[in-house]
């Protein structure tokens, strides 16, 4: 951010993108900042954003009143408080219509030291550079593919994936400080290793729940997603991804595992009391 002030956090639901712009949020506040959350949707637009005309009603009548979005609100106070920082984070930044929500603003995005004229009040405006965005992005929606070039130039882009670290590691962490010894991080591991993409994989937050919701949680919340991505294609999802099945998985492999664990190490002993060759 101190490099480019913007920034997008994208990866599959369950992995803590809002969480952690959120928790950068109340840190920059505890130090003096402030941050504001605004999520984006189909029907958000340039006059929720930024400013628009609403209705108001007056002693003649209804009348019209330029109102100022999130993000003009947040700038103007960014620019009255220069040495201290603001962040606008904005959730599921790809489920809006970009181009029409920033209008001119996508100029000022890259160009921090100049002014456009805005198309309502007609003044000029700038971006202060105290203000920061974040946006996060959930790569399991495909509106993800309609980000156009001139937002992805303009942001800096950090993956967030459950395949990967640090959120590969996150599920475990989390059970060890509740001191939990159950499967949910082996089972999680399965899953995503059969699903085998790491755009769709399932996110940690998923299973950070008490261990006895397991069952609940994986019925009614992963295999919902699970069979809307797999629809149509011939699949047996309970089968493939089923909570029992996965577990029998599980336990196989351990079992197979133990049995060539013992193995090796009956090679290794009797290797070691076979009588040394006698010489030639």
């Amino acid at each position: 951010l101190a490099d480019k002030p913007q920034l997008i956090l994208y990866g599959p639901p369950g992995t803590g993108k809002t969480y952690l712009a959120l928790a950068l949020g109340e840190q920059l506040r505890a130090a003096g900042g402030d941050f504001e959350l605004v999520q984006f949707h189909p029907a958000y637009t340039y006059e929720d954003f930024f400013e628009g005309y609403r209705p108001t009603p007056g002693e003649a009548g209804l009348g019209f009143e330029l109102v100022p979005g999130a993000l003009r609100t947040l700038a103007e106070t960014a620019r009255s408080n220069p040495d201290e920082p603001y962040l606008l984070i904005i959730d599921e930044i790809n489920r809006g219509n970009l181009p029409k929500v920033f209008g001119e603003l996508y100029f000022l995005l890259e160009y921090r030291d100049h002014t456009v004229t805005l198309q309502y009040s007609r003044e000029e405006f700038s971006l202060p550079p105290n203000l920061y965005v974040i946006g996060t992005m959930n790569t399991a929606d495909k509106s993800i593919a309609l980000v156009d070039a001139a937002l992805r130039r303009r942001f800096y882009f950090q993956a967030m994936l459950p395949t990967e670290e640090p959120v590969s590691l996150v599920l475990r962490k989390w059970m060890e400080t509740q001191e939990r010894t159950d499967d949910a991080a082996d089972l999680l591991d399965e899953l995503n290793r059969r699903i085998a993409d790491s755009d769709f994989s399932i996110g940690p937050s998923y299973l950070m729940t008490p261990a006895e919701w397991l069952p609940q949680v994986w019925e009614h919340s992963i295999m919902p997603l699970l069979e809307e991505h797999y629809y149509g294609l011939g699949r047996d999802v309970r089968d493939e991804f089923g909570l029992e099945q996965l577990r029998k998985q599980l336990a196989l492999g351990k079992a197979s595992g133990a049995a060539g664990d013992v193995a090796n190490a009956d090679a290794d002993t009797d290797a070691a009391e076979s009588p040394e060759p006698e010489p030639s």
